[in-house]
């Protein structure tokens, strides 16, 4: 089971930084922080280790937003502010859809 350690963060070309990762579902998961995302700080660093927050949006196999349909509670496609522990919680229900 994929957790948000084996996330692998890359500089955005607008400021921040950010990490996609495709299950074995097809499903795919998107965590981002920057200056103009939903995270902590909401500015735009250099490394995964400056935030305590994340905006996180998961994607079908075509590439469509899906979040609000995998995640009880979640009416929106964008889920901010979420931790490292919540982002795990996100990927543990992604992988088993």
């Amino acid at each position: 089971m994929k957790v948000f350690k084996d996330l692998k963060f890359e500089p955005r070309e607008t400021g921040g930084v950010g990490a996609a990762l495709k299950f074995e579902n097809g499903i795919t998961i998107s965590v981002q922080a920057s200056g103009g995302a939903y995270s902590t700080p909401r500015e735009d660093l250099l490394s995964p280790d400056d935030y305590s927050s994340f905006e996180v949006v998961l994607l079908d196999v075509d590439g469509e937003w899906m979040t609000g349909q995998i995640l009880p509670g979640c009416n929106d496609d964008v889920m901010g502010w979420q931790s490292r522990e919540q982002i795990n919680f996100i990927m543990s229900v992604a992988q088993i859809r």
